[in-house]
């Protein structure tokens, strides 16, 4: 089968959709190889797409002059000239045109936090989602959700009939799943400074994050610094000065930078993961750290128990006791942190490549059958 793909992200885009698009191609030609796999995008970018995929871009004059035009208005001509059966778009939206060329389709929506949050984005921002979105889940043959949380929010926000929804967790960068060399984590807490105890916490430092409430249990807890990485919004000044006002600026490191093979090595070496987010359609950096042998403290309800499992440990994401509480409990209990470890990594199974190969392989035979 010949599958084409949105690709803009995969392209374009060094976290979030760029990481799901990249990855989820990765997968596809790996473990199904049977098929040919084009990746479509307004700009080409060298050595964003795994081997096998082929990259291309618009292939007329306007839409080399208007690419954003190109992506919504005429990539399905060049589908349909190109012998494209399937095209999945990957991040929330679908060119229009792809039933009247006779190609079939499958659309990916990650969430729709927007509906949920409206005070988080501009007006403007959340009526053209709100379309696109909307357009995309009336028009696709099927629709993918990236968990049964956003699955929901189709159904109860945009009246998706369920029949027409498929979960298909996203998986995760190789770094992650695989084991280091001998030495390579020993080489990146040199490189780094890492302390032999540490909090970790992964993300866009960004309010929905809510990081500051990690910050604010820091006095209550032993001697442990908190390690960040993520890219820096307005919300981290908010959050060093949160730091300075408790005396515990100190404790805090943001670490920027930072290689996907030293991201593994972080989660490897932390005492504690912790991703206190008030809502997210699935929560990448929880499975990454699971995968890599980190205990993990998250958000009690909505998609985070489907993420982190039986064995994480759950709480309400405002409130600063229990987040001491916990914490402290976690770093004295070497015991139960060894038990999450173990748990943590048998949950993760159900994000492996095999997986996620063998889901999308079943919703792609639905369409075409």
């Amino acid at each position: 089968m010949l599958i084409g793909f949105d690709a803009k992200r995969a392209f374009q885009n060094d976290t979030g959709l760029g990481n799901y698009s990249r990855d989820l191609l990765r997968i596809l030609v790996s473990r199904r190889p049977e098929n040919r796999y084009l990746a479509y995008g307004p700009r080409l970018v060298s050595g964003r797409l795994p081997p096998g995929v082929e990259g291309r871009g618009p292939d007329g004059v306007l839409g080399r002059l208007v690419p954003s035009l190109w992506r919504v208005a005429a990539l399905a001509g060049q589908l349909e000239r190109d012998g494209v059966q399937l095209f999945h778009g990957l991040s929330n939206e679908l060119p229009v045109g792809l039933e009247r060329r006779g190609v079939r389709s499958v659309v990916t929506i990650h969430d729709l936090i927007f509906e949920r949050f409206t005070e988080l984005y501009r007006p403007v921002d959340r009526r053209i989602y709100a379309w696109k979105f909307r357009r995309a889940v009336e028009r696709a043959d099927l629709v993918v959700a990236i968990s049964e949380q956003t699955k929901r929010d189709l159904v109860d926000r945009y009246q998706v009939p369920q029949e027409r929804i498929r979960v298909v967790y996203q998986g995760c960068h190789p770094a992650f799943q695989a084991a280091p060399a001998p030495g390579a984590d020993e080489a990146v807490a040199r490189r780094l400074g890492l302390p032999e105890r540490y909090l970790l916490s992964v993300g866009t430092v960004e309010r929905r994050k809510n990081l500051a409430v990690v910050v604010k249990a820091l006095p209550g807890l032993p001697d442990v610094p908190l390690l960040v990485v993520g890219r820096q919004t307005g919300y981290a000044d908010e959050v060093r000065q949160e730091a300075r006002r408790l005396g515990v600026e100190g404790r805090l490191r943001f670490l920027p930078g930072v290689s996907v093979e030293e991201l593994a090595a972080l989660y490897r070496r932390c005492t504690v993961f912790v991703y206190p987010s008030i809502f997210e359609g699935f929560g990448i950096p929880i499975i990454e750290a699971l995968f890599c042998g980190a205990p993990v403290v998250t958000t009690a309800g909505g998609v985070f128990p489907e993420a982190g499992g039986p064995a994480s440990a759950y709480l309400d994401p405002f409130d600063v006791a229990a987040m001491q509480d916990t914490l402290s409990a976690l770093l004295a209990d070497e015991e139960r942190r060894t038990r999450m470890r173990a748990a943590g990594l048998e949950h993760a199974r159900r994000f492996t490549d095999a997986a996620i190969a063998g889901d999308l392989a079943q919703v792609y035979q639905g369409v075409m059958a």
